[in-house]
């Protein structure tokens, strides 16, 4: 077994908890995960612990694992927390940018772009992510980019990224926050950042109230 092939099977069901194909409530069948991403049951059982330990599912006696309760709250509290740690993050960049780092941000923006036009999603998904984490890393922050990216272990990447509404915005958003980084405004970059992530909270709880988690 690849040792990160458990963590692997932990965000595949992140996403699916946190995209509302798995409900809270919804019985977590190890034999199913396995089957379904073609893993023994082992890293299965392993990336269950772990869920546990993040409060996304819950051991119940008889039943086994279950998917744990997920009110609107909890993802505005979950972005609102990546999109303040994001903020202060991008405003620290938009400080101490060199014109070749914007040069590389901007180089990979536009491989982003263009993945985005011809909707290939899981390029999509990659680039976004490779974009952001080249922010964090201009940003000189570590301990703060990690505690970034432990909350973001919670964004549904595969939803967003397969959402033409969210690409649209996305293209947007990284362009004035190109450009805020290219006249060196720290606060502009700020609230960019903070409102590209609450953005997303709200695109989420309303694709969660149509699927009719909450009712």
């Amino acid at each position: 077994m690849r040792p990160q092939l458990s963590e692997e099977v932990a965000a595949a069901l992140r996403e699916r908890i946190m995209s509302g194909e798995l409900r809270p409530g919804a019985r977590v069948r190890l034999e199913e995960v396995a089957a379904q991403l073609g893993v023994s049951i082992t890293p299965v059982r392993e990336a269950l612990l772990t869920l546990r330990g993040e409060d996304m599912v819950v051991l119940e006696p008889r039943k086994g694992y279950v998917v744990a309760p997920l009110s609107k709250q909890d993802v505005v509290d979950l972005f609102q927390l990546q999109g303040d740690i994001a903020g202060e993050l991008a405003a620290r960049v938009a400080e101490r940018i060199t014109d070749a780092q914007l040069d590389e941000l901007t180089v990979a923006n536009r491989a982003l772009v263009r993945a985005a036009r011809a909707r290939k999603i899981e390029d999509v998904e990659r680039l976004e992510y490779e974009f952001h984490r080249t922010i964090n890393r201009l940003a000189e922050a570590r301990k703060l980019s990690w505690f970034l990216h432990t909350a973001t272990r919670y964004t549904p990447a595969r939803f967003y990224a397969s959402d033409q509404a969210w690409r649209d915005s996305m293209r947007t958003d990284h362009d004035l926050l190109l450009e805020a980084f290219a006249d060196r405004r720290p606060a502009a970059a700020r609230t960019l950042m903070t409102s590209h992530f609450t953005n997303g909270a709200d695109l989420l709880i309303k694709h969660l109230d149509d699927l009719g988690i909450w009712t």
